[in-house]
């Protein structure tokens, strides 16, 4: 069965000025370094994707996409090109943008889930024959994606800082309802921690204390961070070791807290202190 109608006529549908004339697509995805979606989770993606390599906005209007998964991309909205490619002050090798969110898209923008193969080219017109047929319009905007599951969860602390700030409702369901012991991984180094959670709210609370400030209050993480800087945060991994059962005592979870930093060396060669 044929789509019913493409992102482009949806938009002026509901009455989004767009420009199909001069208009061009960005096909966001990892690039190696940064995944867009984090920085749209954070509310960064506007002034992320400002910054080109090249000159790939010479248009009158871009329309945002960014890679979900296999074939599929989520609307993050169509800005209108305002300032042209400036060198960056500090990296040369950077062009900067002006850029500005069209008028009346806001209920749409995080809503719409549209269909297109991945390809090599990430800068597109819109023009015959590109066509972005909707599969989807979400009844609420997707800020960050659902809870995964215990043994599935790697998080870095830009997602961290979102899951807790925006209060994501599975995240705290799931994470202030157990107890138990997680890692954190310096991305850079490789050096670990291992740490416990047995207070009220579980790990949603003890997280919530490095989403804040990215030590929580550990004096070798503390250290860390004076040495690198508050911006090396941004390296640290969280994920869960083990989940504490249901019956478990404060004493049952340090042991196995201990039983993790001797089976992963982190007191040693790691960051428990």
């Amino acid at each position: 069965m044929k789509p019913l109608i493409g992102l482009v006529p949806f938009l002026k549908a509901n009455g989004v000025d767009v420009d199909a004339s001069d208009l061009k697509v960005h096909l966001a995805c990892w690039n190696g370094k940064e995944d867009p979606i984090n920085q749209y989770y954070a509310g960064a993606f506007k002034e992320w994707q400002e910054e080109q390599t090249r000159k790939n906005f010479e248009c009158a209007q871009v329309l945002s996409l960014i890679d979900i998964g296999p074939g599929e991309w989520l609307f993050v909205g169509i800005y209108r090109v305002t300032k042209a490619a400036m060198p960056h002050p500090t990296r040369p090798h950077i062009f900067v943008y002006g850029t500005e969110a069209l008028p009346g898209q806001e209920q749409l923008i995080g809503r719409i889930k549209v269909a297109r193969k991945r390809s090599r080219a990430s800068y597109i017109w819109h023009k015959a024959p590109v066509f972005l047929p909707i599969v989807e319009v979400m009844r609420e905007k997707q800020v960050m994606a659902e809870f995964p599951g215990y043994n599935n969860v790697t998080v870095n602390h830009q997602e961290l800082r979102t899951i807790i700030g925006q209060r994501i409702a599975s995240w705290h369901g799931a994470l202030a309802n157990i107890k138990g012991v997680y890692l954190i991984t310096d991305k850079v180094t490789g050096a670990q921690y291992v740490g416990k959670a047995s207070g009220d709210d579980g790990i949603w609370s003890r997280w919530s204390s490095y989403a804040k400030n990215g030590h929580g209050g550990n004096v070798e993480l503390k250290k860390l961070l004076r040495r690198k800087g508050k911006a090396h945060r941004d390296q640290f991994q969280y994920t869960i070791l083990e989940i504490a059962a249901t019956h478990a005592t404060d004493a049952d979870i340090l042991a196995r807290e201990s039983y993790w930093v001797r089976a992963l060396g982190s007191r040693i060669h790691g960051l428990n202190g």
